[in-house]
């Protein structure tokens, strides 16, 4: 059990995607000087993938055979440079590494009546920034950036950031393991799916 300081919230606030993203920059600013030990991309969960996929494999109904069939011909080019911190170095040499939030942090920041907060650390781990600006388009790279450039950091890296959207691509066609348990879960990711079948073969990685 824990507990937790009580913060109003403030109901009348719509979220601001772009500026959620610019701050994210200023959160990557203050963690970096975190000096805890951390696994690398554990927030990638490369054991569920893994499992899920094998798991797919009775489940047409969910997937189908020749999807199935590509998820894990990516997997097999994506999981070594997720599960390796020497192989992501090999592959993106130059990219640094740092703590970074591990859970889209422009949409879990808290709009409170005294400021926005920073929130769900729970998937805190080591990485490259790339990762918590993952699936959510150019415009909000482009605001990242900017908030990178105020910090004196560096841009995103379009390599990296091809790679940490092949990765969220497999993450959600392994959540169509849960479609059993939340059988609406499937038009939620349904079009993510048909998104990830328009993309490069691991997100250009391979090549």
């Amino acid at each position: 059990m824990t507990f937790w300081q009580f913060v109003e919230e403030d109901r009348d606030k719509e979220p601001d995607y772009a500026v959620n993203a610019d701050i994210t920059a200023d959160l990557h600013a203050a963690m970096r000087a975190y000096p805890g030990r951390l696994s690398f991309l554990s927030a990638a969960e490369p054991q569920f993938i893994a499992e899920s996929l094998t798991r797919l494999e009775q489940r047409p109904d969910l997937v189908r055979p020749a999807d199935l069939d590509r998820a894990r011909r990516e997997w097999q080019v994506l999981e070594p440079l997720v599960c390796s911190r020497t192989a992501f170095e090999a592959r993106f040499p130059g990219t640094d590494l740092q703590p970074i939030h591990g859970d889209s942090p422009p949409a879990n920041i808290f709009s409170g009546v005294e400021g926005d907060l920073y929130a769900d650390f729970e998937l805190v781990t080591l990485g490259p920034v790339e990762w918590d600006l993952a699936a959510l388009g150019p415009a909000l790279e482009s605001a990242y950036n900017d908030g990178a450039q105020r910090n004196g950091m560096r841009p995103l890296n379009e390599r990296v950031m091809r790679f940490v959207n092949a990765v969220g691509m497999l993450r959600v066609v392994a959540s169509l393991t849960l479609v059993p348990q939340l059988p609406q879960l499937f038009d939620y990711l349904k079009p993510a799916v048909d998104q990830w079948q328009t993309m490069p073969f691991a997100g250009g990685v391979a090549d």
